[in-house]
């Protein structure tokens, strides 16, 4: 059974930027536009959520990227390739460099130009004019860890992978509850 596009229910998320790596919060925010996250994902239908991120002159990149990571755009005209380092990007547009780091990780379609783009709201500082969309005492996405270690659990809380004294596993045709044998 299909779901009709015209009943897609859309969230919003609100993502702080701040001290965050560019690669891998665009990693985590590109599933949220397309509507990955959702069970009733179709890739041919357009069923993201709306993003809103702030404090996006805040982000940062790994290793050297800031002086050697490049933006070329052409303008059309002859001889008119146009380049900029990352830095001088963050200093004059801090939201485009979200913003294609984001809109790379989306399938070239019209989906994308046409109704996954739109969805996405970046803003530089810390305000932003999306506080009526926002449900009321809505915080901001966990922050991407940098590695596999702490206290970020990936769903899992305290590595386990479900409550204590509920998984049970089949042997023979009957139950045998793993937790409570040692």
């Amino acid at each position: 059974m299909s779901f009709p596009g015209r009943y897609t229910q859309r969230a919003w998320h609100l993502v702080d930027a701040s001290s965050q790596t560019v690669g891998r919060l665009a990693n985590s925010i590109a599933p949220l536009l397309k509507g990955k996250h959702k069970p009733t994902y179709r890739p041919n239908a357009d069923c993201g959520d709306y993003v809103v991120i702030i404090n996006a002159e805040k982000v940062n990149f790994t290793a050297n990227k800031w002086k050697t990571k490049l933006y070329r755009w052409h303008t059309g005209y002859p001889g008119g390739l146009k380049q900029r380092r990352a830095e001088e990007m963050l200093e004059k547009k801090p939201e485009d460099v979200l913003k294609k780091a984001i809109i790379g990780m989306l399938s070239r379609n019209n989906l994308r130009h046409g109704f996954v783009e739109p969805r996405l709201k970046i803003y530089a500082g810390g305000v932003h004019p999306h506080t009526s969309q926002l449900p009321e005492g809505v915080e901001a996405l966990e922050k991407v860890p940098r590695k596999r270690v702490g206290d970020y659990h990936y769903g899992f809380k305290d590595g386990k992978y479900s409550v204590e004294g509920t998984y049970q596993e089949i042997f023979n045709g009957e139950v045998k509850d793993v937790t409570t044998e040692k």
